[in-house]
């Protein structure tokens, strides 16, 4: 745990580094770096630190500028690591772990787990964690990151973090590209990317140009009986309509049926110190013969930026979200005690509906306040979320099956289950929200960054089953959080600053009001809060050929709540304690290596059950205390590349009692790219290459582990990549 002590002695060391940075840079008679000059790729080299950010500010400053740990993964990125999916592409965030279980997908954050986190889809927040699964990766353009409270810039919801997903979109150049892709398990994938010029804007006229990325996959599963197959389309036109006024029209598809998806692997009896699995029931299935998950997503955005001057900008979103997902599904497997029958239980048809549709407006201002500058970001957002769910579920245990050879039913088969779905309530949530965001020039090197955001969330429960005493016709209830930021950032020379930032959150305490109850919402009143005080450092070394961030940070987060059978309380604070690290590096021209360490001390400062025992002290669920990664390449030819990433996340609890734990695990990847001629690539990896068993997530009931949902096992695959 960090004590005053410690953090004072961090606050020097930060500093003083700074200082001999500074003092060296005196030294040099101010001397400007030189700039590296590299005939080899740079990939998993610098980080991005002077890429202007849509996530860590609306003025769009770059990390380096932002009063906090701003983490951009770019295209570039994405494909040197070879990212297959948004829950892979986290990975490169420091402290970030995520899993992509059906019913739970799961991100982890400075501490916080999902519902304390916000997942954005270009800045729009669809405040369902379900709706985050893993998408493909090729129609993203990048994925940023901001680290702890940031509810100020998008929204309730984000006391560990935020994380945006930003698609591709139309340019203003001609390119094409297109990948091929085999795989272990059958995978087989084709993927294609064109934007194209349509109109040149003869005589004064309109431009207009057109991007269509589209990506398929059909795959295969390690564990028996799952089959994939996805498809995802993001298209949009820009059009420079003269007179600073440009409009871009965006639509994005994604359609993904698993045929009886994977929920998770027994645990062995006794569920209590550390957790293991019986190594014969890695790749078993005990799902339901027939068991689906679906999922239909749509987006549309409609964008219009107007250049009034050079000190004054607008820009217009319009957006409408449309999603249907469908389970069924047998959920929940449990050995009995003796170890030699698998339980299955957790019978769910469910389905959801769940449509979102608002207007949001930007302004940014460029000026001056006593002669400094001082720019100016402003807006209004205003939304409606509205989902129905259709839950039909049983409890009891649907069968007890021989772990290794088992025959299960086909899901209607279930006594009491049938086919169609029955509606149970509707959540509409409306939003309105105001916001304001500056940044102020004190002194040459000294800015103030401060930012504030006012919303009115209203709830409106409508019931569409039987009404009872509990589950009245309808409900509605309204929050009105008020977050902001105030930060310092020092340019101590033109390659070194520090900063400190204060910074508040808040959120209803339902975890997502779209999936909120009856129960929820009438018993918990108060907003759960949290605020954040953070001071780090990010720099340049080595004459430019390298980078560095280091983020040491304390979370509090206070009405913390918790479901257990499906009732969510109030259960007391939590709070976090941490230091990241991140550098990068381009060794030679030849060789570049980049890495980051997070370190978080999480527990629960107060937690009262509803039986009255206190687990104060504890440390949340699934949430491990370290998380290592490091990634190199290193070219032998110009054409002929290999690289080597390496990931450790230390143990978790897997529960709140924490009676039991999950191990330490380490992975290493491969990979090799041959560049074939200017357009033509080959690439070939190699995941988990020593076959290490490992968990993503642990499930459990009443504090009591059941199953662990695992990460996969060593895999392979080959692209083929052009460019025309």
């Amino acid at each position: 745990m960090f004590t005053p002590k410690k953090i004072a002695l961090l606050i020097a060391v930060l500093f003083s580094s700074s200082a001999v940075t500074l003092a060296h840079a005196q030294t040099r008679e101010e001397k400007t770096l030189p700039i590296v000059d590299v005939t080899a790729s740079q990939e998993n080299s610098r980080l991005n630190l002077d890429t202007p950010s849509d996530t860590g500010s609306r003025l769009r400053l770059t990390p380096r500028q932002t009063p906090a740990t701003v983490t951009i993964v770019d295209r570039a990125t994405i494909d040197a690591r070879g990212a297959d999916d948004t829950q892979e592409i986290l990975q490169s965030i420091p402290g970030i772990t995520a899993h992509n279980a059906p019913g739970s997908v799961g991100v982890s954050y400075r501490g916080f787990n999902s519902s304390s986190l916000s997942q954005l889809y270009n800045g729009i927040d669809v405040k369902y964690t379900i709706a985050s699964r893993a998408i493909d990766s090729w129609i993203f353009d990048r994925v940023e990151a901001i680290g702890g409270p940031s509810s100020f810039l998008y929204g309730a919801g984000a006391v560990g973090g935020s994380i945006n997903y930003i698609t591709k979109l139309a340019q203003r150049q001609d390119l094409s590209e297109g990948r091929i892709r085999f795989g272990s398990d059958n995978m087989k994938e084709a993927s294609i990317g064109i934007n194209r010029r349509i109109t040149d804007g003869e005589e004064g006229g309109p431009s207009h140009y057109a991007r269509i990325d589209l990506n398929h996959r059909d795959a295969g599963s390690w564990i028996d009986g799952t089959q994939t197959r996805s498809t995802q389309l993001a298209t949009s036109l820009l059009s420079d309509l003269g007179r600073g006024l440009t409009h871009t029209l965006a639509y994005e598809y994604q359609n993904e049926k698993v045929d009886r998806p994977y929920w998770g692997t027994p645990l062995l009896n006794p569920v209590s110190g550390s957790l293991h699995i019986d190594e014969g029931t890695r790749f078993k299935n005990y799902n339901s013969a027939d068991a689906v998950y679906e999922q239909r997503v749509q987006w549309l955005r409609s964008m219009t930026d107007l250049k009034v001057n050079d000190t004054l900008q607008f820009k217009n979103t319009f957006y409408a979200y449309d999603a249907q997902r469908d389970y069924r599904n047998v959920e929940s497997y449990r050995f009995d005690p003796a170890n030699t029958n698998v339980i299955r239980s957790g019978a769910l048809l469910q389905r959801h509906d769940q449509r979102l549709v608002g207007n949001r407006i930007d302004g940014t201002y460029h000026g001056e306040i006593g002669g400094r500058r001082s720019d100016w970001s402003f807006g209004l957002d205003v939304s409606l979320n509205k989902q129905t769910r259709f839950p039909r579920s049983l409890t009891g245990t649907i069968s007890t099956v021989d772990p290794y050879n088992y025959v299960t039913e086909n899901f209607f088969n279930i006594p009491g289950m049938s086919p169609g779905f029955n509606a149970d309530r509707t959540n509409k949530i409306t939003t309105t929200a105001l916001y304001l965001e500056n940044r102020t020039a004190l002194l040459p090197t000294l800015n103030l960054v401060t930012a504030l955001r006012h919303e009115r969330i209203n709830l409106d429960l409508i019931n569409r089953r039987a009404v009872s005493a509990t589950s009245p016709a309808n409900y509605q209830r309204s929050y009105n959080p008020t977050t902001g930021r105030i930060g310092l950032v020092w340019d101590i020379t033109p390659h070194a600053m520090a900063y400190v930032q204060y910074a508040t959150a808040a959120d209803p305490p339902a975890g997502s009001l779209s999936t909120a109850t009856f129960a929820n919402a009438i018993n918990n009143t108060d907003l759960t809060t949290g605020r954040q005080l953070e001071i780090g450092s990010k720099m340049d070394f080595w004459q430019g050929k390298g980078n560095a961030g280091v983020a040491l940070y304390s979370i509090t987060r206070k009405n913390v709540a918790v479901t257990s059978n499906n009732i969510t309380q109030l259960i007391g604070e939590q709070s976090a304690k941490g230091i990241e690290l991140s550098a990068g590096l381009l060794m030679t021209p030849a060789w570049s290596v980049q890495g980051n360490l997070s370190y978080v001390d999480t527990q629960y400062e107060t937690f009262l059950t509803s039986t009255g025992v206190s687990l104060a002290g504890n440390t949340p669920a699934n949430t491990p205390s370290t998380i290592a990664n490091l990634w190199t390449s290193y070219a032998f030819t110009p054409d002929l590349k290999a690289s080597l990433g390496m990931r450790h996340v230390g143990k978790v609890y897997a529960n709140n009692t924490n009676s039991a734990t999950w191990p330490a695990y380490t992975l290493v990847d491969l990979g090799l790219a041959y560049q074939i001629n200017k357009n033509l690539s080959l690439v070939a990896r190699v995941k988990n290459v020593t076959d290490k068993i490992y968990a993503l997530n642990v499930s459990s009931d009443n504090n009591v582990p059941q199953s662990v949902y695992l990460g996969a096992p060593r895999t392979a695959d080959v692209s083929l990549r052009i460019t025309f």
